[in-house]
């Protein structure tokens, strides 16, 4: 065999390293890690997803809302929540009629049975939260609130941006 056929553990134990603190695929692995635990979690907390969870949290917490302030309190894409509405909706769990001050817009409002899904899942996931509060402190929650904010700046930015800014040097 040659070389080109070996590993090379040296090379791959390096590598490893440096991905360490590649952010963007640090924050991919988080993202999932983060969706797999809470659906583990919904799961025992009467089975609806992570997508319905958002949606009966919001609506307990605030009350009827159109589908576009559920998309910009989720931080979700409209047209994703648009589509999963109506599934939610013939599950029970919210039901949906057109705004009468502006008929383009949907208002979502929670149903008894959504009532009774958030009311399953509620002690769960705050259960969650409360454990990453034993994590990290309130502080470093805010702190790493900012990050979080400067990154999402960051990969906001468009593409051409990056690029011109590459070509100026």
């Amino acid at each position: 065999m040659t070389d080109e056929q070996e590993r090379n553990v040296d090379r791959i134990n390096a590598r490893v390293d440096r991905e360490e603190t590649n952010l963007f695929a640090r924050l991919a692995s988080i993202y999932a890690a983060s969706r797999k635990q809470a659906q583990d979690l919904l799961q025992k907390g009467g089975g609806i997803s992570i997508v319905e969870w958002r949606t009966l949290w919001d609506l307990h917490e605030v009350g009827p809302m159109t589908i576009s302030d559920l998309s910009s309190t989720q931080r979700t894409d409209h047209s994703q929540l648009s589509r999963a509405l109506p599934k939610l909706r013939d599950k029970g769990l919210v039901s949906m009629h057109q705004a009468t001050q502006d008929g383009r817009q949907t208002i979502v409002t929670l149903t008894a049975k959504g009532s009774d899904a958030y009311r399953l899942a509620a002690p769960i996931m705050g259960k969650r939260r409360a454990t990453l509060g034993e994590a990290f402190t309130q502080t470093e929650i805010t702190e790493f609130v900012g990050y979080l904010d400067r990154i999402e700046n960051f990969v906001r930015r468009p593409a051409n941006d990056i690029l011109q800014e590459e070509e100026i040097e």
